[in-house]
C-alpha cells in the first residue's frame, strides 16, 4: 500500500471516528483525495521577507503564445484537521492553534511559553485604501499596485474578466493548496513586544503555514470541493532553493490530477521597520483577521509565463470575492515581475496571510476566510459555466 493511500485511510477513519462523537447533530461532507516577495514601501516600514462606477464582467480569453536537494520531509496527504468540527449548519470550528499539539514538531519547534526575549514594538494597525499613480480600485472592491510597464487603463479593462477556467460536480481535486515558505510562522498571541530570539520560522505544523493552509482547506471541503494540501517543508533547513523544491513538488500532483484548476501557495509576509514590526489586522464578526495580499506576477518577457494575464483575472476576482464578503481584509494585489511558479496553472497565486508578528488565531481566521470566498468565487465560476452551455 502506498503512503498515500495509507495516509488517506488513516485520514478518513480519523474523520469518521471524529464525527461520531457525541458533539450533537454533525453533518457529514464528502470525502476528498489525500493530497514574496514583495518589497512594498509603507512609511518607514518594509514588507517584504526579511530573509530572502463598475463596468459589467465579462469573460475573456488571452492567447498563450534554486537548487537545494535536502527536504526534511515529503507528505501530500489529506490534511488531518487538527480538531474540525461540522456542525449541523456547516459553520467548521477549529482548534486554536494555541491548543493544538503536533504529532511531529519537527527539529524547530516552535517557542516554549518561557522562551521570550523582548524586542520591539508591534505597530497594530489597519492598512486602507492606498493613494498614489501605481494604486487603482477594482469595482467590486479592493485596489491593484501595479508595479509594472503596464498601463493601469490595461489592468482595469482586464480585471473586470472573469477566470478563464471553471469548475464542476466532481470528487476530483481541483484545487491545490501548497507552501514555498512552509516554516513560516507567528506571534502565539497579541503583546506589545517582539520575541527577539525567535526567527519566526518553525517545523511545527500546527504553528506554521500548514496550518492556515488547512484553516483555508476546511472550508472548501465544507462546501464540497476536493483539495489536496501539500505539506512538504520546502524552506529547512535550506532556505535557498525554495522554489525549485516547492514546483518538484506540485509537478507531479498537477501531472496525476490534470483536474486542478486553482494552486495556492500560502505565505506570510514580514513587516518591519527599525525596532518595530507591524501586526496588520482587521475586526471582522467581532474577531481580529489578519491583513492579505494576493501576489500575481507579470512576465516581461523573459520568465516564461505567456498566459500571466489569466492569473490576473483569477487574482482580480477573488480580491473583489474577499473584499464584498470582508471589507478590509485585503491589502491591494501585488502585480509586479515576479514567477513564483505561476506559469504552472492559470488559476495560479501566491496569498500573504498576514505578517510576522499577526498571532496564530488571526491567522487561522483569515485562512477560513479566504476558504469561504474562494467557495462562494468557485460557485459563481460554475453557475456561469453552466449559463453559458
Amino acid at each position: 500500500m502506498t503512503r498515500y493511500r495509507h495516509r488517506r485511510i488513516v485520514s478518513a477513519a480519523r474523520l469518521v471516528l471524529l464525527l461520531s462523537l457525541p458533539l450533537g447533530a454533525a453533518v457529514s461532507v464528502k470525502a476528498v483525495p489525500a493530497m514574496k516577495k514583495a518589497v512594498v514601501s509603507v512609511g518607514s516600514l518594509r514588507v517584504g521577507d526579511p530573509d530572502d462606477t463598475s463596468p459589467e464582467q465579462t469573460t475573456c480569453r488571452f492567447s498563450s503564445a534554486e537548487a537545494d536537494s535536502d527536504i526534511l520531509r515529503s507528505s501530500i496527504t489529506l490534511s488531518e484537521g487538527y480538531g474540525i468540527t461540522l456542525q449541523p449548519d456547516t459553520d467548521v470550528r477549529l482548534l486554536s492553534p494555541l491548543d493544538m499539539v503536533s504529532r511531529d514538531p519537527g527539529p524547530k519547534p516552535y517557542p516554549a511559553e518561557g522562551d521570550y526575549s523582548e524586542g520591539g514594538d508591534i505597530i497594530r494597525t489597519t492598512y486602507g485604501i492606498y493613494s498614489g499613480t501605481t494604486f487603482f480600485d477594482l469595482p467590486d472592491g479592493g485596489q491593484v499596485n501595479n508595479k509594472t510597464e503596464l498601463p493601469n487603463d490595461t489592468l482595469i479593462s482586464e480585471s473586470r474578466c472573469l477566470p478563464n477556467f471553471t469548475v464542476t460536480d466532481t470528487d476530483e481535486p481541483q484545487i491545490l493548496i501548497y507552501h514555498t515558505h512552509t516554516t513560516e510562522s507567528f506571534e502565539p498571541y497579541v503583546r506589545e513586544k517582539y520575541d527577539a530570539d525567535f526567527n519566526y520560522r518553525t517545523t511545527d505544523d500546527t504553528k506554521n503555514m500548514i496550518m492556515v493552509g488547512d484553516a483555508i482547506q476546511a472550508e472548501l471541503e465544507a462546501a464540497g470541493y476536493s483539495v489536496i494540501h501539500a505539506e512538504d517543508i520546502h524552506d529547512y533547513p535550506s532556505y535557498n532553493g525554495s522554489y525549485a523544491r516547492s514546483r518538484e513538488t506540485i509537478l507531479p500532483i498537477l501531472e496525476q490530477y490534470p483536474s486542478i484548476r486553482v494552486a495556492l501557495d500560502i505565505h506570510r509576509d514580514a513587516i518591519s521597520g527599525e525596532g518595530t514590526a507591524a501586526q496588520p489586522y482587521v475586526s471582522i464578526n467581532g474577531r481580529e483577521a489578519a491583513q492579505i495580499m494576493i501576489i500575481s506576477g507579470c512576465d516581461d518577457g523573459t520568465l516564461g509565463m505567456p498566459d500571466y494575464m489569466k492569473n490576473f483575472h483569477f487574482a482580480c476576482c477573488l480580491q473583489q470575492q474577499l473584499e464584498s464578503d470582508n471589507s478590509g481584509l485585503t491589502r491591494p494585489i501585488l502585480f509586479d515581475y515576479r514567477h513564483y511558479n505561476q506559469d504552472l496553472t492559470t488559476g495560479s497565486l501566491l496569498i500573504e496571510v498576514g505578517s510576522h508578528c499577526n498571532t496564530l488565531e488571526q491567522v487561522q481566521y483569515s485562512g477560513q476566510l479566504i476558504g469561504q470566498s474562494l467557495s462562494r468565487l468557485l460557485d459563481s465560476i460554475k453557475e456561469n459555466d453552466e449559463k453559458n452551455k
